[in-house]
């Protein structure tokens, strides 16, 4: 098949259909190896063909119609091949061959293209790739497992990455050598972070958000934490105590805010702020009814006379528009730079925000924030970034990430809250005071009562179970 000239295409990205699990094959399935150039050349030709169908049909096609069009255009497609290789005498496709070709075509046209089956499986949480053929997965039990390749090269990997990011209508995201960073948030609620042209490799990591509902009941069932620390970090969101999580990558601590927006009652209004989406509490209407979600728009490459990308919109604009939306809580959902003023200026307006950064240890997170605001802060000192954050936050909690050989040879990880602690404003040479409400002992994996700061024992009247508190942890004084 001939490659037409490239044209531009903007694609919705629809609901998929009934995922395809690779694990368990239908009995017709094709098994062998496909032609992944031609599938690439197929998609870039039905790329062109629906972009002429939308730019010359009546009416705007919905994501569904898009969809629909793009199947029948690729059947036309793949039905034109098949007759030019019995004109040639070249083998044909068997009927299970070429339904896999147009499976494959519109996952690549529509989804992830070979990365869609491993998206789709529900055994895979996340997805690490340092070039095309080095993929590990890291499974829902904790495993972390080869993949297989994604790409039959390195530039196919990097031609597919530009091509998704640049297909949304909603928030197309660029990616070039002039911009080589990509965050991209997919159909179904995964996020995406892939570098290229400043890394050996292309690099990529897709985090598969597995548990979008779920409560700190969940939570101690896995055994992420004890019953007594629930009822801790619960009755503290009812009180309206600010906390930061904070963990390594990968340690849970967006699942873990999940769980803890959990115990903010219905009638709230919550504001969510975020570069791409990935709380999704407003995908929730049964728990949270009232939720604005406001997410990041980097901008293109464009530079307006200010200087700022055309059509950027930050966190710091989204926080000041969301003053006018009558909000109960603001919810910034990840620091890892600039984005503490805005997790400052939402704690500093109200109550009960949460947010998380990375960090190695709960005290570490206060000197992170210390410096992530002193970087994003021209005029900010290092006395004002401590004195706000000790005003600020009430509660650190920090998730810890374990990997450990496993009996099989493959490598295992677990995850738990290692410390809770309280954070007041005083101690002259710090700048603030901490406690640690709850730490864990050597050898052990689950954070216990230690020391409790007098001011925390009203969380009684929010559900704090104080008396278990004290009987398995440290008696009060």
């Amino acid at each position: 098949m001939r490659r037409p000239a490239p044209a531009p295409l903007v694609v919705h990205p629809a609901t998929k259909p009934a995922p395809r699990l690779p694990g368990s094959p239908a009995p017709d399935r094709f098994t062998g190896v496909l032609d992944w150039t031609l599938v690439a050349t197929v998609r870039q030709q039905a790329s062109d063909r629906l972009s002429a169908a939308i730019g010359t049909g009546r009416g705007h096609l919905d994501p569904a119609g898009q969809r629909e069009r793009g199947r029948e255009i690729i059947a036309d497609l793949l039905e034109a091949e098949t007759a030019e290789r019995i004109t040639a005498g070249a083998p044909t496709w068997s009927p299970a061959e070429q339904a896999a070709m147009a499976v494959a075509v519109e996952d690549a046209l529509f989804g992830l293209g070979r990365l869609q089956p491993l998206v789709d499986d529900d055994a895979v949480e996340n997805i690490v790739i340092t070039g095309h053929d080095r993929v590990t997965l890291e499974l829902t039990d904790g495993r972390l497992v080869p993949g297989p390749p994604v790409a039959d090269s390195d530039a196919e990997l990097v031609d597919f990455l530009v091509f998704l990011a640049s297909r949304s209508e909603v928030n197309a995201r660029p990616f070039s050598e002039a911009q080589p960073r990509l965050h991209l948030r997919l159909d179904g609620g995964a996020r995406l972070a892939a570098a290229a042209w400043v890394t050996p490799r292309p690099s990529v990591v897709i985090r598969r958000h597995r548990l979008r509902r779920v409560t700190l009941a969940d939570l101690v069932a896995l055994g992420t934490m004890t019953e007594v620390a629930a009822s801790f970090l619960a009755a503290a969101v009812k009180a309206r105590r600010s906390i930061v999580v904070a963990g390594a990558q990968g340690a849970g601590k967006t699942t873990l805010v999940r769980a803890l927006a959990a115990e903010i009652p219905p009638h709230e209004a919550i504001g969510t702020f975020e570069t791409e989406y990935e709380l999704h509490l407003h995908e929730l209407p049964e728990t949270h009814p009232i939720v604005v979600a406001w997410e990041a728009r980097p901008g293109s490459g464009e530079r307006t006379a200010d200087g700022r990308a055309a059509g950027e919109f930050t966190l710091t604009e989204a926080l000041f528009d969301s003053f006018r939306f009558n909000l109960s809580r603001q919810i910034v959902g990840e620091v890892r730079g600039h984005e503490i003023l805005a997790m400052l200026k939402a704690m500093e307006s109200g109550s009960g925000s949460i947010s998380t950064t990375h960090a190695r240890s709960a005290e570490g997170a206060i000197a992170k924030l210390v410096t992530c605001a002193m970087e994003a802060g021209s005029h900010v000192t290092h006395d004002y970034a401590v004195r706000a954050i000790a005003a600020a936050i009430d509660i650190v909690v920090y998730v810890h990430l374990d990997t450990a050989p496993a009996a099989d040879g493959t490598w295992q990880r677990r995850r738990w809250v290692a410390e809770v602690i309280t954070l007041t404003p005083g101690e002259k040479d710090t700048g603030y005071a901490i406690q640690h409400a709850f730490a864990t002992p050597p050898g052990g994996c689950e954070a216990l009562p230690h020391v409790l700061d007098d001011t925390y024992r009203d969380l009684a009247r929010y559900g704090f179970d104080l008396a278990g508190y004290y009987r398995t942890g440290q008696a009060p004084s």
